[in-house]
């Protein structure tokens, strides 16, 4: 079976760690078959950049091991030609997928992308099965996107999600419920895993009795990064040894420096590699994802596989993942809420070993099981 992979989010040359998730997914999914990847690329004018997540320019030879991927550019305006994305996705993207010839198309994201992948399918007369993975229904930035979102749901052969909560939400726009299956992220077991505390805090330069707070993201508002460091205001006069640690990139981290009026209470720690940020979780006494919206969150799931608990917003597919053994829940939006739920997370006796084994799921598994709704809906394509 040849399987063709569409997806905007996946490792490039200026971001070698973007959906690093999908990455993970296709090539688990490649154990079962012959897959390529197509990540879609919107470039813009050079006068014109995006505002809401970091932009540059991508190497078309660029690669990744053991996968082959090529980056489909097609043009786009911020903003302006968002109606029509998904037709100009389409088109630059159908030669690539005639060439491949595969037998289904799986997309990892819906809008534009998704829709691009089931115009392409149409063409080709190909199943396609497309995967909503949070924001790309969560958080549609307009009426238009969310109408062309739901015409995707319906029109694809079978829609996955990654949390019931999203499954629930393409089924209230449109999705069959018989087509839709959640399938749950997974997790590197080989790069996440119970470590010793004391050991990562030296390699790392980080205080034995240091109260470290590690929170992992893109340093976008939508990750409730400046709840976050009002929070950790909050706590600082009766948390002395506090320290917060954020790994990642964005557009806000000028202004999310500006805003801190005690420095050795937060580091910008940077991109980092999934190896180093193994090692932060290692050294962490609790990771926190104060999100407003998620979808199913690989870096909760890298923590818990870690041993470390978790403080994070109740929302999306996050309750589906935990249980009040390894996570406090708190309200989105509120640093209150989040002081007071890290400083009950930071005073409790976790039981790191139970905590690393309450999850178990792996990219195995997820291949696997996209496996078989690929089976299904080619068969069922045949049988019409």
């Amino acid at each position: 079976m040849r399987i063709a992979v569409v997806t905007p989010s996946y490792p490039n040359s200026a971001e070698p760690y973007r959906g690093i998730f999908n990455y993970r997914r296709a090539r688990a999914l490649a154990r079962h078959a012959e897959v390529e990847v197509f990540c879609t690329v919107s470039t813009y004018p050079k006068w014109l950049k995006p505002r809401v997540r970091m932009y540059s320019e991508v190497d078309p030879a660029y690669t990744t091991p053991g996968m082959m991927a090529h980056y489909i550019a097609y043009p786009a305006i911020p903003g302006v030609t968002r109606p029509l994305n998904a037709w100009t996705c389409a088109r630059h993207l159908l030669p690539a997928l005639r060439e491949f010839r595969p037998d289904a198309i799986v997309a990892y994201w819906i809008f534009p992308d998704g829709l691009a992948a089931v115009i392409g399918g149409k063409k080709l007369d190909i199943p396609v099965v497309v995967q909503t993975m949070g924001s790309d229904l969560r958080t549609l930035p307009d009426a238009i996107s969310s109408r062309l979102a739901a015409r995707t749901v319906r029109a694809a052969d079978f829609v996955l999600a990654v949390s019931n909560d999203l499954r629930d939400l393409a089924v209230r726009m449109g999705a069959s419920r018989e087509c839709t299956r959640t399938i749950h992220n997974g997790c590197d077991p080989s790069v996440f895993y119970l470590s010793d505390r004391a050991a990562a805090r030296a390699e790392l330069g980080v205080a034995a009795d240091a109260q470290l707070v590690l929170f992992v993201g893109r340093l976008a508002d939508v990750k409730g990064i400046g709840e976050l460091i009002a929070a950790a205001g909050q706590l600082a006069p009766s948390h002395p040894k506090l320290r917060v640690v954020c790994i990642g990139e964005g557009v806000m981290e000028a202004e999310l420096r500006a805003k801190i009026t005690n420095p050795a209470l937060i580091d910008f720690a940077g991109r980092k590699t999934p190896e180093e940020i193994a090692r932060w979780m290692a050294a962490c006494d609790v990771l926190c994802l104060p999100s407003y919206s998620e979808g199913c969150p690989n870096v909760l799931l890298e923590a818990l596989f870690c041993g470390r608990p978790v403080v994070a917003s109740n929302v999306g597919g996050i309750p589906e993942l935990v249980d009040e053994n390894c996570a406090i829940l708190v309200p989105p939006r509120d640093s209150a809420a989040l002081a007071r739920g890290l400083s009950d997370a930071l005073a409790r006796g976790w039981d790191a070993p139970a905590i690393a084994t309450h999850y178990g799921r792996t990219w195995d598994d997820v291949g696997r099981e996209t496996f078989e709704v690929c089976e299904s809906v080619i068969t069922a394509r045949a049988n019409r």
